[in-house]
């Protein structure tokens, strides 16, 4: 008896027989995205990490755990909230490969074991090198501009938790009359492609500016930033030893306004205002508001991890196939 392909499906895993249907806009979306993940790059990038199976319990696929991973993102899931969507959702589970005829879907578990041996590993920030390294070989290329800025994220305020107390690597700060507690997403992007190419996380108290050289790469010639990175020259070029300084100015002084530098504010903002492009994806498509887990490190995993989705995802036109 031959046996099966590797991604053969059984019968529970088919699409129903229903004529007259056509693809909600989560499996258009899930298709688009199919097309454009560099997996075998991704898979190679996690597979030396990965439990080999032995004599005891099997692990399930790799593809699966990180197809899964990305599901979390695209669509703000929990592990336990993840587990039951495979349950619910053909078309999840269809992305995913899981075949609910030959194995259970990935218990809630077994996805947190896969998150934390990418957090472990750092494999984050691996994964977003690996996606803008892909990108780069399709023409999307890491130039010599880049925006920086910063989103908060918010954190649960709640002390109704096991410990009975918020999380202590979150704080708060205030940002005009209104206060906010939790983590701050730092993000370097290229000015002409959009492409996020350095991730920093930080406490919400933390300011803009402390994170500054680690949102260069170092080879820029021109650095954009609102007002909160003013008066950073020295650091801009000690990081970037070429760069000129374009960050926004102070224009209202107690008995003036500087017309001059308000101009030239303006002309700064059409190319600064690039850098909100991937904060709405993040945030608004990928409904990422809230940190997920308790910790600086384990967001940022998961915030690089996200920025490298969010490039895919500004570029799908690009780099999907010819007639997709």
């Amino acid at each position: 008896m031959k046996r099966k392909a590797r991604f053969q499906q059984t019968l529970a895993s088919q699409a129903s027989f229903e004529k007259h249907g056509r693809k909600s806009k989560r499996e258009l979306f899930l298709d688009h995205m199919e097309q454009v993940v560099p997996w075998s790059e991704l898979l190679a990038l996690v597979e030396p990490h990965y439990p080999k199976a032995g004599n005891g319990r099997q692990p399930v696929g790799l593809a699966i755990m990180l197809r899964t991973y990305f599901l979390q993102q695209w669509f703000n899931l929990s592990d336990p909230g993840m587990e039951e969507a495979f349950y619910e959702s053909p078309v999840l589970r269809r992305f995913a490969r899981v075949d609910l005829g030959i194995a259970a879907a990935p218990d809630e578990t077994t996805i947190l074991r896969f998150r934390h041996l990418l957090e472990e590993h750092d494999l984050g920030g691996e994964i977003l090198i690996t996606v803008n390294r892909y990108l780069d070989a399709r023409g999307i290329r890491i130039t010599t501009g880049t925006i920086v800025d910063a989103t908060i994220i918010h954190a649960p305020s709640s002390t109704k938790n096991s410990t009975g107390e918020r999380d202590p690597e979150m704080h708060q700060t205030k940002k005009g009359k209104q206060w906010f507690f939790g983590a701050k997403a730092h993000i370097g992007v290229d000015s002409k492609e959009t492409v996020v190419h350095s991730v920093a996380t930080s406490a919400a108290s933390v300011g803009n500016a402390h994170m500054l050289p680690d949102l260069l790469h170092g080879e820029e010639k021109k650095v954009w930033g609102d007002a909160a990175y003013q008066g950073q020259t020295e650091v801009i070029r000690q990081a970037a030893p070429a760069a000129q300084d374009m960050t926004s100015r102070r224009t209202k002084f107690k008995n003036y306004v500087d017309e001059e530098a308000k101009r030239k504010n303006t002309t700064k903002a059409r190319v600064r205002s690039k850098v909100e492009h991937p904060f709405r994806i993040l945030k608004r498509i990928f409904g990422f508001t809230k940190v997920r887990y308790r910790g600086i490190g384990k967001n940022h995993q998961w915030l690089c991890a996200a920025f490298a989705l969010v490039n895919l995802y500004q570029h799908r036109n690009r780099l999907a196939p010819q007639g997709a």
